[in-house]
């Protein structure tokens, strides 16, 4: 890994966090790709005490602009507070006070009295993949921040995609990924993973990440099964099935701003 971080942010006083290079995306050093922000974000998300402990069934994040790969702030509220289920928000701001990010995340009551199990694995895991170079000239912070293992499909080559992953790196030195962490670390990366159009060509751009989550992952590792429809005109939809090595443990979409490349 060429990435020299050791956590994709760096606590800072008064909220704030310093971003490291292991957060830039594949088209600018200067710019975040989308993954470590919504997990940042999932983390305060999870921070917030109501009581009795809860999960997040919905994760919701929309992208008010290019996150930089800068210090950030990150503040919190509850818009629906509630006895069994409550709406939460975290922001995160630039230097300025702009806010850049804004999550939205559906708590439910913590509880393994379910009807269900954890579901049917997939009839293939990590070592089944292999590894694919990022094509030269795309930025290597966060690519090479997580590891990949491809089943079908790579980001070279467009078409539907399926794609193990789990992080490198912690979120923050010194403490572990939650489940829900490591998942929205991964999971924006459906929109790319399942490209439908040469990014030589077209700008794809999410402006949102959508995730309804059935259960924590179990594990290290995540799968995305992914795919991405295109619509006639400037607006597409990136969507993903996501797995441990136990079954189905989410689902994700991402709507597309689809532009002609410059």
């Amino acid at each position: 890994m060429s990435v020299g971080a050791e956590s994709f942010y760096e606590p800072l006083a008064n909220g704030m966090f310093a971003s490291t290079e292991a957060t830039a995306g594949p088209w600018s050093a200067a710019a975040q790709h989308g993954g470590p922000p919504a997990a940042l974000l999932a983390r305060a998300l999870e921070a917030i005490d109501e009581g009795a402990p809860r999960v997040l069934g919905r994760f919701t994040m929309d992208i008010l602009g290019p996150v930089p790969v800068a210090p950030l702030a990150v503040t919190t509220s509850v818009p629906r507070p509630g006895r069994t289920v409550s709406l939460r928000q975290a922001e995160l701001s630039d230097e300025s006070g702009r806010v850049i990010a804004r999550a939205q995340g559906w708590a439910f009551p913590e509880s393994t009295d379910g009807p269900a199990g954890a579901g049917v694995p997939l009839g293939h895991g990590p070592a089944d993949g292999h590894h694919e170079d990022p094509p030269p000239g795309w930025h290597r912070g966060y690519l090479d921040s997580v590891e990949w293992c491809w089943i079908e499909g790579a980001v070279t080559r467009p078409g539907p995609a399926v794609v193990w992953m789990r992080p490198l790196l912690p979120l923050v030195p010194g403490e572990q990924m939650s489940p829900l962490q490591r998942l929205l670390t991964c999971v924006d990366s459906a929109s790319g993973a399942s490209a439908a159009l040469d990014p030589a060509r077209w700008n794809f751009m999410n402006t949102e990440l959508s995730v309804h989550v059935v259960r924590p992952p179990v594990g290290e590792w995540v799968c995305l099964d992914a795919e991405t429809t295109l619509g006639p005109g400037s607006v597409g939809l990136a969507a993903s099935a996501v797995y441990d090595e136990l079954g189905l443990v989410a689902r994700s979409a991402q709507v597309l701003l689809v532009t002609p490349a410059r």
